[in-house]
């Protein structure tokens, strides 16, 4: 019976801060996993390039593909991957029976960025342009006068695969959107926020120099520009009609504060927590359930088309490795492991910010330092549009995070009717799976460059790890 003040403390619930927490071993650990997490931001500004990281970190820790697999008998311990069209990708580890269903941890590759259109040139004013379409929710105003990289894929008329890569080197020229100087925006300051900068006008500038052409009457700038592909790469205008280009913040991942504790970096939602599946699956061995990394594209837009977690990629490669497993097997032999699996919704979530905690609750929004964040629900208003997760389940994963000894808290997406948002955790939750919303908390989400803390980061990737192995 509790008798002491100090007793019925215990009855209380309170966040602890990992820096409070942590030995030194695992203080100096947090600070080495952010060195390499923000070699991965650096190498990897696009889903194309971060399912070329991980699949290549796969192959050096012994995963093969999985039609090599399907060669012999799968058994357990084997580790199989998938590249799915270079934009998405999954990693698994069989375990002792496929059948008693799998734990699966599924992040996004996608991150908020402008995408250049396929008829992107426009000269004006002495100045080339190139138009581009917003991806994902942005502030459009937070895209101007920053410098800009473009990353991607082009193909020439003879079908040769370019790509490309400007902007990242200090030797390199970057791309840059204007925004009206202060002295003439009395008009445009009467705008509300979200309407002052025009989708329109978020056309990044490619070019002003014509002396090559400086006799043609006509688009003198853009016919050197071309020139200058042409000569550099073998591409030509029409080439941009099948291309796959995107503008994103031409910076590296910095450490934030005198003592370095945060990171500051374009990608973070969702890169943090890919990055922290990455590293959680390579170091799974011979796990009792089946363990699976799922590396997704198009979350940000809806999770839609052949490379999000609406495609099928996933089901097929798992129903491939329970066909080479079941001599009996049939569409029911999947639908039972799907509705005995359990899954970890990888996506991050809004930490409070000091500057504008009106937006949130305080009691029920993550604080940065505290570890990862679960979100038993997200959606918006009234939980609409939300898995809502299973408390049997939050329980099953709190007892294994005492065990594991790693620091969590739970979240919700800032006051009720303030907003919302989703993720994928509702497509594998309809297939039977018990799933939950958790991930790193951070500041700024979908800002050209976000914001949060290494110690989160690595809480994160110490979750994944705890529930995959």
């Amino acid at each position: 019976m509790l008798q002491k003040w100090s007793d019925f403390m215990e009855l209380n619930y309170e966040k602890k801060s990992i820096w409070e927490v942590v030995d030194e071993q695992e203080h100096k650990e947090i600070y080495a996993y952010g060195e390499r997490y923000k070699n991965f931001l650096d190498n990897c500004k696009t889903e194309r390039e971060a399912t070329g990281f991980i699949v290549n970190q796969a192959k050096e820790h012994g995963f093969v593909e999985l039609k090599e697999a399907l060669k012999g008998q799968i058994k357990k311990g084997d580790k199989i991957y998938i590249n799915n069209k270079d934009k998405s990708c999954v990693l698994v580890v069989i375990g002792e029976d496929i059948n008693e269903g799998l734990n699966i941890v599924g992040s996004h590759l996608d991150c908020p960025r402008l995408d250049v259109r396929a008829v992107p040139f426009s000269e004006d004013k002495n100045i080339l342009m190139m138009k581009t379409h917003y991806y994902g929710g942005i502030k459009k105003h937070q895209w101007t006068t920053i410098p800009l990289a473009m990353h991607g894929v082009i193909f020439t008329n003879e079908g040769k695969k370019v790509e490309i890569k400007i902007g990242e080197k200090e030797d390199e020229p970057v791309f840059y959107i204007t925004e009206l100087l202060a002295h003439l925006s009395k008009d445009l300051n009467a705008k509300t926020l979200g309407a002052a900068i025009e989708g329109e006008k978020l056309a990044i500038i490619a070019g002003h120099d014509s002396y090559n052409f400086k006799n043609e009457k006509e688009n003198p700038i853009k016919k050197c520009i071309l020139k200058y592909l042409n000569e550099k790469y073998g591409i030509t205008e029409s080439d941009f009609q099948v291309a796959e280009l995107e503008i994103v913040p031409a910076t590296k991942a910095r450490d934030v504060g005198f003592d370095g504790a945060m990171i500051a970096s374009h990608g973070h939602d969702d890169r943090v927590c890919a990055y922290a599946t990455l590293e959680a699956i390579l170091k799974v061995e011979n796990p009792k359930r089946t363990a699976v990394a799922l590396f997704v594209d198009k979350e940000e837009i809806g999770s839609v088309g052949n490379t999000s977690m609406n495609a099928p990629y996933m089901g097929n490669m798992i129903a491939e490795i329970a066909n080479n497993q079941n001599e009996n097997y049939n569409d029911l032999t999947m639908r039972r492991i799907m509705a005995n699996s359990k899954v970890l919704s990888a996506d991050v979530t809004a930490a409070i910010d000091p500057l504008y905690s009106d937006a949130t609750e305080d009691s029920n929004t993550a604080l940065s330092g505290c570890g990862i964040s679960l979100a038993k629900f997200t959606g918006h208003g009234g939980k609409f549009s939300s898995n809502d997760a299973n408390p049997e389940f939050l329980n099953e994963l709190r007892e294994l995070f005492k065990q594991e000894k790693v620091m969590w808290q739970t979240t919700e997406l800032g006051k009720i009717d303030q907003g919302g948002g989703g993720t994928i955790a509702y497509i594998l939750a309809n297939q039977g799976a018990e799933v939950v919303d958790i991930g790193t908390a951070m500041l700024s989400m979908h800002a050209p460059v976000e914001l949060l803390s290494k110690a989160d980061c690595y809480m994160t990737s110490k979750a994944y790890h705890a529930f995959l192995k």
